[in-house]
């Protein structure tokens, strides 16, 4: 009896093990579609040179209320390119309510946020958090428009872009930060993963929407 209760309890913890992971690859799909639309627009759409530079890419959804892993603030997907052109595994990150701004009118809900060289990728592996600091705002398709705080000390580093108006368009990330979810990624693959692992040792295998997203990022990345 007692063998067959510790049978039962482990079968329950793999099965919520598999729901779990089932849950944060279908928010990860969720980012990809937001992406996707983001890219279908021409006025708000990431100019193909732009993302043929960037050396890593977080997708960043603000997040209400979900399944076990959901934030007030935000959870996101980050990925990084080593030097030969090939994309990592997907690493999943969390943000804080106060590391999102608003946007006129309404709350911003989707960004895509580009680390355009080795230092600011590198950045993602911290247990600290990835501070942005200072606020992203101007006119869509202006990177010059309104850059404060970090973004304007080192503007090529680091590239915001929202869903409803392009380049800075309304985003606002005040003195704000991304951490590791440590949770999710190591319900995702198994193990205590850390973001070194994930990102930059390649010692796991990219998931299906981590090929899909390093697809999609090759196809928006050639000239139109």
């Amino acid at each position: 009896m007692k063998l067959l209760t510790t049978l039962l309890l482990i079968s329950f913890c793999w099965a919520a093990a598999a729901v779990e992971k089932t849950e944060l690859d279908r928010r990860a799909r969720k980012m990809l579609a937001k992406f996707d639309s983001l890219q279908s627009k021409p006025d708000k759409r990431i100019p193909p040179e732009v993302l043929r530079k960037a050396q890593g890419i977080v997708l960043l959804d603000r997040t209400k209320a979900g399944f076990i892993f959901a934030y007030q603030g935000g959870s996101g997907i980050a990925m990084v390119k080593d030097k030969k052109g090939k994309w990592s595994a997907l690493a999943f990150m969390k943000a804080d309510e106060a590391s999102l701004g608003f946007q006129i009118g309404g709350q911003q809900s989707f960004f895509v946020i580009l680390l355009m060289n080795e230092q600011s990728a590198k950045s993602l592996i911290a247990d600290a958090a990835f501070e942005f600091g200072g606020e992203a705002r101007g006119t869509a398709g202006s990177a010059s428009a309104g850059e404060q705080g970090m973004l304007e000390d080192i503007p090529r580093s680091l590239l915001i872009y929202d869903e409803r108006s392009g380049l800075f368009g309304g985003a606002a990330i005040k003195g704000g930060a991304i951490h590791p979810d440590h949770d999710a990624n190591r319900v995702y693959y198994g193990a205590a993963a850390t973001m070194e692992a994930i990102l930059f040792s390649s010692k796991y295998k990219p998931t299906e929407p981590a090929a899909t997203l390093a697809e999609k990022i090759q196809e928006y990345s050639k000239a139109r």
